[in-house]
C-alpha cells in the first residue's frame, strides 16, 4: 500500500483563492488524494510537527477541519 505525507500546505490549498488554475488543479489533487485515503486505497501519515502547524492556524473552521482529518493518520 502506498504510504505518503503531506504536509500543512496541501490542507490548507482547498482554502486558497481557486480562480487561479494552478491552485485550483492542486486543490483538485489534493482532494482526490484524500478520497483514496478514505477509500482505504493509500495510508496517509502524519506527524506532530504538522499537527503543531495545524493548531497555529489563525482561521478556526479550516483548523478543525484540518484537525478532524488528520485524527485518521499515523503519526
Amino acid at each position: 500500500m502506498l504510504k505518503i505525507y503531506l504536509d500543512n500546505c496541501c490542507y490548507n490549498r482547498p482554502y486558497d483563492d481557486q480562480s487561479y488554475a494552478n491552485v485550483f488543479l492542486e486543490t483538485q489533487a489534493k482532494l482526490y488524494i484524500q478520497e483514496l485515503i478514505r477509500e482505504g486505497k493509500v495510508k496517509m501519515f502524519s506527524s506532530y510537527i504538522l499537527m503543531y502547524e495545524n493548531s497555529r492556524n489563525p482561521f478556526t473552521n479550516r483548523r478543525i477541519s484540518i484537525a478532524n482529518f488528520l485524527k485518521n493518520a499515523v503519526v
